[in-house]
């Protein structure tokens, strides 16, 4: 599967948003995200489907990919575009699950899980955190360019960075080899989510050149 254009994710986080949700989805969407992942693990999956049903049609609306974190059964239910799994889930059942024709991701965190990396099975991973991050203070120390480097040059899928990613930083993480970034908090947190996403897609766009 060939990864949405522009390559930045926008992972939600409800408790972080200064707004309701899909004010941020939206705002968002119409600076240019074209790729939005539910992640909301801790609601139940009634409310997580919910969710999803209620995002769907705004992500639809801008032809852009709408796709959760966490449980494929979820993300089948409701007609998702894809599903991201945690490090070490069992993706070969995901993509029996979800079908070739929708998007499978995982993170990784070390060089054996990139090494493990199916790419008949997992289009994408997710590599984090790349800087030290507000947003997920346990999940080790800052990768940094060389941890980047290193895991996507063993990865055998694009490797998209999270973690404390700014503007000033884009051009950093595509030179480490990233095919694209994720943001959550930074997108959340701020007082005006459309700018903020703009800021993000004309650095990743600087940087490509």
């Amino acid at each position: 599967m060939t990864l949405p254009d522009p390559p930045l994710l926008l992972i939600t986080d409800r408790t972080q948003a200064q707004k309701p949700l899909a004010d941020v989805v939206t705002a968002a969407l119409a600076a240019g995200c074209r790729w939005v992942s539910v992640r909301e693990k801790d609601l139940p999956a009634a409310d997580q489907i919910a969710l999803a049903q209620q995002l769907s049609p705004i992500v639809r609306q801008f032809g852009a990919c709408l796709a959760l974190h966490g449980d494929c059964n979820i993300a089948r239910v409701c007609g998702l575009d894809g599903v991201h799994l945690p490090a070490n889930a069992d993706a070969a059942r995901a993509r029996a699950d979800m079908g070739v024709r929708k998007l499978v991701g995982s993170s990784i965190h070390t060089l054996n899980e990139a090494q493990a990396l199916d790419p008949s099975v997992v289009d994408y991973a997710i590599a984090g955190p790349a800087y030290a991050s507000a947003s997920k203070p346990g999940y080790g120390p800052a990768l940094g360019g060389t941890g980047l480097r290193a895991l996507a040059t063993a990865a055998s899928v694009p490797v998209i960075a999270v973690g404390g990613i700014e503007p000033r930083l884009v051009a950093d993480v595509i030179a480490s080899g990233a095919a694209g970034i994720a943001v959550m908090g930074g997108v959340m947190r701020a007082r005006d989510p459309r700018v903020q996403v703009a800021a993000l897609l004309r650095a990743l766009a600087d940087a490509k050149i």
